[in-house]
């Protein structure tokens, strides 16, 4: 078998509703042609082969500009056999190095390609990825929701959701306070301090001093990601669950986080974290270290969460799964068929390879217009009074004695 043709499929999203997603400001803030909100891009890419097997993947991190360099990579795949996965994923690695080292760009085109390779391979066996990895581990994958109001939380509980996940740029003690009164010690909560502005080290050791009392699942990327010295100085300081590594790519951007032991929980992100391949080896390098596996896909399309689910299912330290549930209605629309979501897990695929497919004239219906903005708003106080036009990426959190409070 080889491959024939790589195709890409770049798509406008909708923004995802606020009041589900655990973020304290909003996601971009344009306006497309087509009324859609928000600078979301989801990037598919499919690899083709002579013997009519078509494998497909998701690009994630920056799916405008990664288009290119899929089409790039394309040159150096075309006639090879999909199957010998990992020496293609080392081509591409080789590959990519003249241009430094592998970023959001070189990571996301890498991703999508080994993907698309795994579903082929799969397809060609006639097994889900998942048997490919090891065979299953567990039946369905626990996911939790974002909820950055008591409403928000209640309801999903109601639904049966057992996990959530809030923002907390500008109130995280106060919110975590709230939230963990009204949902009980029953269910899981976990909290977001992402950027920007990121927090200083010392006000992240801070925060999560006081939030130790509200028993949290983790505390999730409490300082921008390349301050790894600060990971340490936050684990000194506090007792608490930290998760991070969401924004790195392959083993090596990974590997000091784990090694040095600075996470509890390691997020790599499944659209732009080099792979199936990668998100493997780094959930052994993880489990080498006693650290859970929590898979970031909060801003991702629905193919990179049907990767994750074989992933999740394939690995003994997978904790959690990431999951917008109430998304842009048109993200049920561009796969086939949706995942099955019930009482707080989704079924893990059964189907060979990944076990879905895009409608690629949905798609096509939201060609992209634009996929970068600065982040928040100027009225939703996670800068500093004054200082929003400033877009800093790093803020002392100021008015510190209603920052830190609980109520």
């Amino acid at each position: 078998m080889k491959i024939v043709d790589i195709r890409t499929f770049l798509m406008q999203v909708d923004a995802p509703n606020l009041r589900s997603w655990a973020s304290d400001g909003s996601f971009g803030h344009g306006k497309s042609k087509k009324g859609l909100t928000g600078t979301r891009n989801w990037l598919f890419v499919k690899v083709y082969t002579d013997e009519g097997i078509v494998g497909i993947g998701e690009c994630s991190g920056w799916p405008r500009v990664i288009e290119t360099a899929v089409q790039d990579l394309k040159s150096i795949l075309i006639g090879e056999d999909p199957t010998h996965i990992e020496r293609l994923w080392q081509k591409m690695m080789s590959a990519l190095m003249a241009h430094g080292m592998l970023g959001t760009v070189g990571g996301g085109a890498m991703t999508g390609i080994d993907m698309a390779l795994w579903d082929i391979k799969g397809k060609a066996l006639n097994t889900p990825v998942w048997n490919l990895l090891g065979g299953k581990m567990r039946d369905k994958i626990r996911i939790y929701a974002h909820a950055n109001t008591v409403e928000v939380a209640l309801d999903l509980k109601r639904r049966g959701i057992t996990a959530i996940k809030c923002g907390g740029v500008s109130d995280p003690v106060k919110k975590v306070a709230t939230l963990r009164e009204a949902i009980g010690a029953e269910m899981d909560l976990m909290i977001d301090l992402h950027g920007p502005p990121w927090l200083t080290p010392a006000d992240a050791a801070q925060v999560a001093r006081a939030l130790e009392p509200y028993r949290l699942m983790f505390v999730e990327d409490p300082i921008a990601p390349e301050n790894l010295d600060g990971y340490r100085r936050i684990r000194d300081a506090a007792n608490v669950t930290l998760a991070g590594g969401e924004r790195m790519a392959t083993i090596y951007g990974l590997r000091d986080l784990i090694e040095k032991d600075l996470v509890d929980v390691v997020q790599p992100d499944t659209g732009r974290a080099g792979g199936i391949t990668q998100m493997k080896k780094i959930a052994a390098m993880a489990e080498s270290h006693h650290i859970m596996m929590a898979p970031h896909s909060g801003s991702l399309g629905p193919v990179a969460e049907y990767a994750a689910l074989h992933v999740l299912a394939a690995i003994p330290n997978g904790l959690i799964l990431e999951r917008i549930e109430d998304d842009w209605a048109g993200r049920a629309q561009t796969i086939i068929p949706h995942p099955v979501q019930k009482d707080g897990y989704l079924d893990v695929p059964d189907k060979p390879g990944l076990g879905v497919d895009i409608d690629e004239e949905f798609v096509a219906r939201f060609p992209s217009e634009c996929n970068v903005s600065n982040p928040g708003k100027s009225t939703d106080t996670s800068y500093a009074s004054g200082t929003f036009d400033e877009h800093v990426y790093v803020q002392t959190r100021l008015r510190r004695g209603v920052y830190f409070a609980k109520d």
